[in-house]
């Protein structure tokens, strides 16, 4: 997400709650007098133990007691039975007990095993662990599981209640002092329908059948009236599921949406742990997906962008801006309703659609969840609802992102908890998306936001600055969605590198499966922007590409939507600069032209090549989409010209756009045949700077790249691990890539002593593999 972190505001203590804050000084896992596999005094289902008990125990028998440890307290009961019942001399010639032994300290946890330098962390980490089980534990006292925990969606908001006969009206507002539900179903009348106050803050009203059934109805309009510290606003409920916008007043209402027919789902078969194995990722906004000057429609994504993304090889779609939100020209990153899909896309059913035809397509669908802040807006959003000031945000400056202009969750009330794991629950469940990538996990993470703090020392992920009730939140969101939907995919927006982001909790983690690699596209950037490319120093980009935390898996990509912000721009536009508008025809030499081409391609092989686990393309980028991204605005005088995709370019065979876009399904076609995603990290074989080469393996696959501005190297020679015959299998310099056909890719090249020896044209790439 394109947005800018505001200056570090100091380290505040978590709010008081229910669960105590995880600091070091308090949630360090320490030996208690007996042994976690002791059994308590009397059976669980009569005593139950305390939710801080429970958490002792879960934490010193989180790697896993064995069965065996566990029946030691009753084969001593036996050993001491047998010593009872010996003679009594016996006895007393026996000799005297050793002392008892002091408790031991557990095994290192895993995290701990594979990196060492996290040893005096172990504690934080182990807490953070009891803390989880604490919550855990609390929850399956109240609510029975983590799943039934998450169900808020269900009992807030307005549905019918079939066997009540008519319809509940649920909102949480504690500081409120009058609700009344208000809508074309009673003229708005804020005085017709009043709320009743319940227990925990809750107030509901019902609407019998026999009186509303004709005027609540599919499509009906509605707000509630929430009234407090002598004043009135008309607001959207908090767990809305559908919004819309009065095409002229711009203003927001509700929306009843039950269709007469359910939408019929056809996807049971789908399974995402299959289709995201290896995930390659076509990141995508359903509005800027037409070619045409307006907002484009779930349908015509699922019609038109899905079957040129099936063909392009990629097997994930990553929507962005789905959570409603009301300024179109915030990427939908400023969402005000996070249960409502967007209606300015089209209808519920028309997402359902889409989501299913992509199951069909053997595609999963990710969906950019935004729990890191939200709108501040009052009219659509949920900043001051209740007037208290911190109902779901922190409150006074802490529920301020000053660099986003936006609104902080507070995540250590269990309310707003329970609120956004119901909200992943429900993406989850009624629309089928297969697991979400989570927008702006570095700011949730600390308390100043990652903002100023470079991130060179283990000292920067933990002590105060550590905001460890979004630690929790997010350990209790990925157990979640792994729990509910098996084979979820969780990808985490995050800058700072936090060890264990995408390890299992029992490990020491936090439950993630990826973690994008941020600093890959900002670092090709930074080239293009600063350094000529015959200047580009290959030791350092070899470790920028290579450089990542072992064990945890990161997805790749040399652009995003981030890059293609407006004050920014595509890759392909940095690099053909003004040429991007004369110089595309196939037949066109131009040499700046055929430079940009070749270097286009290189860097997005090297980025899918050895960056990551995945990898991941913003939509058009695939074929060198010219320009930025730029929605309308007042600035722009509300243009659509650069909030769209122009797929002609890159469907017109004439132009070098479409060679580029060539390249890139051979690219993505040979990682999924190869598997190369699943590999092991590529391994360095030939660092050359004098020649400009850079060569590598992964996979069973051998990549060279000569970045020569000018000097094509005959003979040349470097290491190989395996001994036998080689062939190209992907050349950059193939006439269908934009190439000059120069190396022979029917040519068999035959190791002698573990060198390969081949003719590498300048800025080109080469794969080639054995047989």
């Amino acid at each position: 997400m394109a947005k800018k972190t505001p200056a570090a505001p100091a380290a505040q203590a978590p709010a008081a709650t229910a669960v105590p804050a995880a600091t070091p000084a308090n949630t360090a896992a320490k030996p208690t007098a007996k042994p976690a596999a002791a059994p308590t005094a009397k059976p669980a289902s009569k005593a139950k133990a305390s939710p801080a008990a429970k958490a002792t125990q879960a934490t010193a028998a989180s790697e896993a007691t064995s069965p065996a440890k566990a029946s030691a307290p009753k084969k001593a009961a036996s050993k001491a039975a047998t010593a009872k019942a010996a003679p009594a001399a016996k006895a007393a010639a026996a000799p005297k007990a050793a002392p008892a032994a002091k408790p031991r300290r557990p095994a290192p946890l895993t995290l701990v095993k594979n990196d060492p330098w996290l040893a005096p962390f172990e504690d934080v980490l182990r807490g953070r662990q009891a803390r989880l089980q604490a919550r855990l534990a609390e929850i399956e006292e109240y609510h029975g599981s983590l799943l039934n925990y998450a169900t808020a969606h269900q009992q807030l908001g307005l549905y019918h209640d079939a066997g009540r006969g008519g319809w509940v009206y649920r909102e949480w507002a504690p500081a409120a002092d009058y609700l009344s539900l208000i809508g074309d179903f009673n003229g708005w009348d804020r005085g017709a329908n009043p709320l009743q106050k319940l227990d925990f803050g809750v107030w509901e009203a019902f609407l019998p059948d026999g009186e509303y059934d004709q005027r609540l109805s599919h499509g009906s309009r509605f707000k509630v009236h929430v009234a407090a510290n002598g004043q009135g606003k008309d607001r959207l409920p908090a767990t809305l599921r559908r919004a819309v916008q009065d095409d002229e007043t711009k203003d927001f209402a509700g929306q009843i949406w039950r269709p007469a027919i359910p939408f019929a789902w056809t996807d049971q078969q789908f399974r995402p742990a299959t289709a995201v194995a290896e995930p390659l990722i076509y990141e995508a906004h359903v509005g800027m997906a037409t070619e045409d000057e307006r907002v484009g429609t779930y349908r015509e994504f699922a019609e038109n962008i899905l079957p040129r993304i099936e063909a392009g090889g990629y097997n994930t779609v990553q929507l962005m801006a789905v959570m409603e939100h009301p300024y179109y020209g915030s990427f939908g990153y400023h969402v005000a309703n996070l249960f409502a899909a967007s209606s300015r896309f089209g209808t519920p059913e028309d997402l359902k659609y889409l989501i299913n035809e992509a199951h069909r397509r053997g595609i999963a669908v990710l969906l950019d969840i935004v729990h890191s802040h939200a709108v501040k807006n009052e009219a659509e959003g949920l900043a001051d609802f209740d007037g208290s000031g911190n109902l779901y945000f922190h409150k006074g400056e802490r529920g301020n992102h000053p660099g986003w202009d936006s609104k902080l969750f507070d995540y250590g009330r269990p309310e707003v908890q329970r609120f956004l794991l119901s909200n992943l629950r429900f993406w989850l469940e009624e629309f089928h998306f297969d697991g979400f990538r989570f927008d702006g996990v570095t700011s949730m993470l600390y308390h100043h936001h990652g903002e100023g703090v470079a991130f060179m020392g283990y000292d920067n992920y933990f002590g105060p600055a550590a905001d460890e009730d979004a630690i929790l939140y997010l350990q209790l969101a990925t157990t979640l969605a792994h729990e509910f939907k098996k084979g979820s995919l969780l990808i985490a927006e995050d800058m700072s590198g936090l060890p264990g982001l995408c390890r299992p909790i029992k490990e020491g983690g936090v439950g993630f499966d990826y973690r994008l690699a941020m600093g890959i596209p900002d670092y090709w950037i930074k080239l293009l922007k600063h350094t000529p490319d015959e200047n580009w120093p290959l030791g350092d980009l070899w470790h920028t590409l290579s450089n990542r935390r072992a064990g945890e898996k990161t997805i790749a990509y040399a652009e995003s939507h981030d890059q293609a912000l407006v004050g920014d721009k595509t890759l392909a536009h940095w690099l053909f600069d003004a040429g991007i508008y004369a110089h595309m025809h196939v037949t066109d030499g131009d040499p700046g032209a055929a430079r940009a081409l070749a270097l286009h391609k290189i860097i997005r092989l090297l980025t899918l090549a050895a960056g990551g686990e995945g990898y991941l393309n913003f939509i058009g980028n695939e074929f060198g989409h010219p320009e930025w991204v730029d929605f309308p605005r007042e600035g722009n005088g509300w243009s659509y010209q650069f909030a769209r995709r122009q797929w002609s370019l890159g469907d017109n065979p004439d132009l070098k756009f479409h060679q580029l876009g060539e390249f890139d399904k051979a690219v993505i076609h040979l990682a999924k045949a190869r598997h190369l995603l699943a590999a092991g990290p590529a391994t360095l074989l030939k660092h050359d700077e004098e020649n400009r080469v850079l060569a590598f393996e992964r996979g069973g696959l051998v990549f060279i790249v000569n970045l020569h501005v000018e000097k094509s190297l005959t003979d040349y020679r470097f290491w190989v691990p395996e001994e036998g015959k080689y062939r190209v299998v992907l050349s950059s310099d193939n006439g269908r890539f934009g190439g000059f056909d120069r190396p022979d890719e029917n040519y068999q090249y035959e190791t002698y002593e573990h060198q390969l020896s081949l003719y590498l044209p300048s800025r080109v790439a080469l794969v080639l593999a054995r047989g």
